[in-house]
C-alpha cells in the first residue's frame, strides 16, 4: 500500500465507522486501519483535524476528510463502480441524510437504555462506562435526547416504513435493497443504525417483527469491510507529513476569499471547531489548510451541509 491508499481512522463500536467500513468493502478498495480511542483524548486524530473528534475520518496522503456524507463522495471518486449514487435512485442522498440524523438519534437513545448499556459494556469495569458517559455528556449536549418511550415509538414507526419500502414492487419480484436491486449510500446509512441496535441483544428484539428488513440488513452486512491492514497512528501521521495536499479553490460569490483564517464546526453535536486557512469552498465542501508539528501541512475537508464556517479575522 502507498500514500494514495485510503486510511480510515475509526474505532470498532462506532456506528458511523461501520458505515464507512461497509462502503469501503462495497467499493472493493484496499485500505489501512488506524484504531482511535472511543473517548478523548485523541491526540493523533487531532493532529490531523485540529479539533474535529468524531469517528470516522478518512485520510488520503495529506488530505483529511470528515463526516461519512463527504467520505461517501470521496470513495465514489476513487472508484466510481459499483456506485453509491445510482442514477435510478436520486433520493439516495436524501434517505441517507435522514438515516444519519433522524434515525440515528432515535436508535441511540433506544439502544442506550439500561439493558442495552449493560450488554454493550459487558465484561468492562464500571470505570469504563463512567468514562464513556462523562465523555459523551458534553459531546452531545446540544442534541435533545428522546425519552425511551418516545424513542421506542418513533423507532417502531421507522422500522415499519422501511419494511414496507422493501415490499415486492411487483408480485414475485424481490427488492434487494432500499431503492432498487443494488445498494446505494442510503442502505449503508440505514444499516449502521440497525447494526448498533443489533449489538445489544437484550433490546434488539424490536427488530424481530420486520422479516424483510432483517433479511436486508443481513445482505448489507454480508458485504463486509473489504481488505484492510492495521496501521499505527504515528505512521499515518508520517504519511501526511511526507505528502502534498491536493489543490483546492474558493468559489466566487461566497463572501470569503482564499487565505482567510476560519474555523469549521459541526452544527449538531461534537461541535469542537477546527481552525485553519481557507483554501477551498464550493457548493458541497469546505477545505482548510492546517500546519501541525506531527502531521505537517494538511488539508482538512468538511461537507457544507451540517457544518458552520466562521471567519476568525
Amino acid at each position: 500500500m502507498n500514500a494514495t491508499t485510503p486510511v480510515l481512522h475509526h474505532y470498532a463500536t462506532s456506528p458511523f465507522a461501520e458505515k464507512a467500513r461497509l462502503m469501503l468493502g462495497f467499493k472493493g478498495l484496499d485500505w489501512q486501519s488506524v484504531r482511535m480511542p472511543a473517548i478523548m483524548p485523541k491526540p493523533d486524530l487531532l493532529a490531523l483535524t485540529g479539533g474535529y473528534r468524531r469517528a470516522p475520518v478518512l485520510q488520503i496522503g495529506a488530505d483529511v476528510y470528515c463526516d461519512t456524507a463527504l467520505i461517501a463522495r470521496v470513495l465514489e471518486a476513487l472508484r466510481p463502480g459499483p456506485t453509491l449514487f445510482p442514477a435510478s435512485a436520486p433520493l439516495a442522498p436524501v434517505l441517507a441524510q435522514w438515516a444519519d440524523s433522524t434515525l440515528f438519534w432515535i436508535a441511540i437513545p433506544y439502544t442506550m437504555q439500561p439493558a442495552g448499556i449493560a450488554a454493550l459494556f459487558a465484561g468492562q469495569p464500571p470505570e469504563a462506562l463512567q468514562a464513556f458517559a462523562a465523555d459523551r455528556k458534553p459531546f452531545s449536549a446540544s442534541v435533545r435526547r428522546l425519552p425511551l418511550a418516545e424513542a421506542t415509538l418513533q423507532l417502531q414507526a421507522a422500522l415499519a416504513t422501511l419494511e414496507a419500502q422493501l415490499a415486492e414492487p411487483q408480485p414475485g419480484q424481490r427488492r434487494g435493497y432500499l431503492l432498487g436491486d443494488e445498494p446505494s449510500v442510503a442502505d449503508f446509512s440505514v444499516a449502521h443504525c440497525l447494526w448498533f441496535i443489533r449489538r445489544a441483544p437484550p433490546v434488539a428484539g424490536v427488530l424481530a417483527p420486520y422479516a424483510r428488513l432483517g433479511a436486508w440488513l443481513d445482505r448489507v452486512l454480508a458485504i463486509g469491510h473489504g481488505r484492510s491492514q492495521p496501521l499505527p497512528a504515528d505512521e499515518a501521521l508520517a504519511i501526511a507529513r511526507a505528502a502534498v495536499p491536493q489543490a483546492a479553490d474558493v468559489m466566487s460569490g461566497q463572501g470569503l476569499a482564499a487565505g482567510q483564517r476560519v474555523s469549521v464546526a459541526a452544527a449538531d453535536y461534537g461541535t469542537e471547531p477546527s481552525a485553519g486557512t481557507l483554501v477551498g469552498l464550493g457548493e458541497d465542501e469546505i477545505v482548510i489548510r492546517r500546519e501541525d508539528a506531527r502531521a505537517g501541512t494538511v488539508h482538512v475537508h468538511f461537507p457544507r451541509r451540517g457544518y458552520q464556517l466562521r471567519t476568525e479575522d
